[in-house]
């Protein structure tokens, strides 16, 4: 089974980016979604963006749209997810995730901390 880890939280001021990085455990077919969904302190968790591996089709949630942008390198079989104008209600743990159905919640990774201050 494909095991999923994040990497590149951490602590940042309003308005500033961040990157977060996934890599699977093994080569992803190319109907495989990745995607990255996040969970706000005392909040359940939400979607946040996904990508097709083949098409490279796109999805955000309309929170995001415009301030974060997802991408794959299917080489390297890691997904990206570019951060910019990050606002303190961004603050949450991001999780990667994957499967063969959108929005990708098969496989999860452990997730990592963004924290956004003001």
């Amino acid at each position: 089974q494909v095991q999923l880890k994040e990497s590149g939280g951490g602590l940042v001021q309003a308005g500033e980016s961040l990157r977060l990085s996934c890599v699977a455990s093994e080569r992803l077919y190319s109907s495989y979604i990745m995607g990255w969904f996040r969970q706000p302190p005392g909040k359940e968790r939400e979607f946040v963006a996904a990508i097709r591996q083949g098409t490279g089709r796109t999805y955000y949630a309309d929170s995001v749209k415009g301030r974060f942008t997802i991408s794959r390198d299917r080489t390297e079989n890691t997904a990206t997810l570019q951060m910019d104008n990050l606002q303190p209600e961004d603050t949450a743990i991001y999780y990667c995730t994957g499967g063969s159905s959108y929005p990708p919640q098969a496989t999860w990774g452990q997730g990592t901390q963004v924290t956004v201050s003001s």
